[in-house]
């Protein structure tokens, strides 16, 4: 039988010495004295080169039994077989005689395989440290230095031995979990805590293969390997699209992060592989957020370990990448939601046609058309009212007759009270809905006359960011109002005991707009306007920086001690990456 590496095909029978011995071992062992080494009979075994019983496995770790017939196939020689160098950039974090830490771009595969001969970050490395060459550093194969893996689209820090020495100091620690390493991950919604804490969550599921797709990893109920992935909520957008998550792994299993999450119901953001309902729905959305969705939004954001000589604990830190960084900031920019308020006849309805007439021209929505909608005929709000009011407030057509309507309301005041609790909450459906349907928007304007009177606040996570007032001379205001709409003064005054004082309502907006030079020069005054909302975009977006920075410099400075020689070593899992 010819068993030279040009044209190897082994063939063994296990004997019972050989029971529980990994598959990857086995052969290990039988082609020592050729120099091959396990990581590459591990390639081999991945690639489909290796058979049991005449049947072929792809898994390295599988555990022999005793009695079984293997056979060894290996493919021809290939650059594999002696990676090279490539001049391509790469980002360097600490270097010195026996580590390095790599700050790995996207799109980078980790080192060569059968589908992949070049263009890795091995091929980098053996340019930019010609210390990797097997005559200096003592390692051969297509992987030299690495201790452990990143996916091709997973950006971060990943740790390097120089040499042999370093090597397989390095690769025990990781074995034994002597390594703390922490992710960053945007996933899609917000997860659900099981440990009664609302902002962070263990997930302790094993994992394996998945059952029918051979390419995925899944949680498996029976026959899984332990896994363990814990989280913390940092950050979740106002309208719960996403979320920022640390992540830590206790395990390393393929695919671990990617799995775990998807599991709870909350996939990365970019995976359609794990997350392919959320993925799907996420392009299909308006909006620059697809398009920022380029890849599975994962980074290895931190990563202590000793250093192979000294002993010694280092502590690295990588930032995300601009892609990542983009797409939690389009997050937080979402849109603006401006309310226009005021007192009757104050000229909210003409500041917000003029705001309309803009270049800019924000999508607006008017509370007094909403109004004029759900008293129209067959409408909602007209069935409603009829039955609590009777259907002598109708017209022959089925809309509210509006003096009918007001009379009633003048004669019987304590009514005002339950046609509000009709009104109200249409109104309110009828702004969320606005909200949403423009929330890629920049900005977005609602003229709302009883805003605050209505219970509704302004402000984070409420129904609006900024309230305007509109603020007029109160001779102006009521000789508008008492000519366009023929009310008498009477008339009016109700109107306005209805709603709060002019001076409270304009004490609580953040932006008052003074319509004193009437309705030509309210033109100027939406510039001005426009202006002043654009400065506060500003400013929440400088705000919202400055927490980004102070929640991962909050990451970075969390305690972490490495466990000590007690803990437990595992198998490594190689197939991929351990994200």
């Amino acid at each position: 039988m010819n068993e030279t590496l040009e044209t190897l095909c082994l063939e063994r029978t296990v004997t019972l010495k050989d029971t529980g011995t990994r598959l990857d071992q086995f052969w290990a062992r039988e082609l020592a004295e050729a120099g091959t080494s396990r990581e590459r009979i591990k390639d081999w075994i991945l690639a489909g080169y290796a058979a049991i019983n005449g049947k072929a496995s792809r898994k390295p770790g599988q555990r022999l039994e005793g009695d079984e017939r293997l056979t060894l196939m290996a493919p021809a020689p290939t650059s594999l077989d002696s990676p090279q160098g490539e001049d391509s950039p790469l980002t360097v974090v600490h270097r010195d005689t026996h580590l390095a830490v790599i700050d790995k771009p996207s799109g980078l595969t980790t080192h060569p395989a059968p589908t992949q001969p070049e263009g890795t970050l091995v091929n980098r490395l053996l340019h930019h440290f010609p210390e990797l060459a097997p005559e200096v550093s003592g390692m051969e194969g297509e992987r030299p230095g690495i201790v452990h893996r990143l996916d091709k689209d997973t950006t971060g820090l990943i740790a390097v031995a120089l040499n042999e020495g370093a090597r397989l100091a390095v690769s025990a620690d990781f074995a034994a979990r002597r390594v703390s390493k922490t992710y960053l991950a945007l996933v899609h919604g917000r997860p659900q805590s099981t440990l009664g804490d609302q902002d962070a969550g263990d997930i302790d599921l094993p994992m394996g293969r998945h059952p029918s797709i051979r390419t995925k990893m899944a949680v498996l109920q029976k026959g899984g390997r332990e896994a363990r992935t814990s989280w913390r909520r940092l950050w979740t957008d106002r309208l719960g699209r996403a979320s920022l998550l640390a992540v830590r792994l206790h395990t390393g299993r393929t695919h671990q992060i990617r799995v775990h999450l998807a599991h709870i119901g909350h996939p990365l953001v970019g995976d359609p592989v794990y997350g392919p309902a959320q993925h799907a729905h996420w392009l299909a959305q308006p909006g620059l957020l697809a398009a920022l969705a380029t890849r599975q939004m994962l980074h290895a954001f931190r990563l202590v370990l000793r250093h192979p000589e000294s002993g010694e604990s280092l502590d690295f830190r990588s930032d995300p990448p601009e892609d990542f960084l983009a797409l939690v900031r389009a997050l937080a920019a979402d849109c603006q939601r401006v309310v226009l308020t005021g007192m009757p006849g104050c000229g909210k309805s003409a500041l917000l046609d003029a705001l309309a007439s803009t270049p800019e021209a924000p999508p607006t929505f008017s509370a007094d058309a909403c109004v004029a909608e759900l008293y129209a005929p067959g409408s909602d709000g007209a069935e409603l009212i009829a039955r609590s009011f009777g259907r002598d407030v109708l017209n022959a057509d089925g809309a509210v007759d509006k003096s009918r309507l007001l009379g009633l309301l003048l004669d019987k005041p304590f009514l005002r009270r339950e046609l509000e609790d009709i009104i109200h909450p249409l109104v309110e459906h009828a702004l969320k809905d606005f909200w949403t349907a423009h929330a890629t928007e920049v900005l977005a304007v609602a003229e709302v006359p009883l805003f605050l009177e209505a219970g509704w606040r302004s402000g984070l996570n409420s129904f609006a960011d900024v309230l305007v007032g509109v603020r007029c001379p109160e001779e102006r205001r009521q000789g508008i109002m008492l000519q366009s709409r023929g009310l008498a003064p009477e008339v009016l005054a109700v109107f306005d005991s209805w709603q709060w004082p002019a001076e409270r309502k304009l004490a609580a907006c953040s932006l008052v707009v003074d319509n004193d030079g009437g309705l030509d020069s309210l033109g100027a005054k939406a510039g001005g306007l426009l202006e002043a909302l654009a400065l506060q975009r500003r400013e929440r977006s400088a705000r919202f920086e400055t927490r980004l920075a102070a929640l991962l410099d909050g990451v970075a400075a969390e305690p972490v001690e490495l466990p000590g020689d007690a803990v437990e070593a595992e198998d490594f899992d190689w197939e991929e990456d351990e994200a």
